[in-house]
């Protein structure tokens, strides 16, 4: 079985390891007995279905859950199975992904015309006169 994150980019099956561990929280008298935390571990820095850019981008989001060999770890204990929290974190991953795949809008810095910048002092002359009118003056 493959994860799709987006179009164009499948994870395999063999790429996400995922263990379970013993997780606190709800789980009644389970709690103790059965290991429902799911723990996957990717490899990130080794992952041919990643591009350099992607690689280096998730990385950096991944922040303290990346090792230094490049292996993201992530930690599901929010619900009480082992499937549920198995999809949980594949879905978190998938999102980390996703987000390091998205590029930004290039944006052009622009300035104001010579109009608008006419009109905004004239807008500011303006208030600085009505403000000026509103002074009581005693000129006894």
């Amino acid at each position: 079985m493959s994860v799709e994150v987006m179009p164009g980019l499948i994870l395999k099956d063999e790429d996400l390891r995922v263990t379970y561990i013993v997780a606190s929280g709800p789980g009644g008298q389970n709690v103790n007995k059965v290991a429902t935390a799911a723990q996957l571990r990717f490899d990130a820095a080794g992952s041919p279905a990643l591009s350099e850019r992607v690689r280096t981008r998730l990385l950096e989001i991944a922040g303290s859950r990346a090792t230094r060999d490049g292996e993201i770890v992530l930690t599901g204990r929010r619900f009480r199975t082992q499937l549920r929290n198995r999809e949980d974190v594949i879905e978190r991953l998938a999102a980390m992904i996703r987000e390091a795949a998205h590029r930004q809008a290039f944006r052009v810095p622009t300035r104001p015309g010579k109009a608008a910048r006419q009109r905004r002092m004239d807008g500011k002359s303006h208030r600085a006169g009505i403000k000026r009118n509103r002074k009581v003056r005693l000129d006894d």
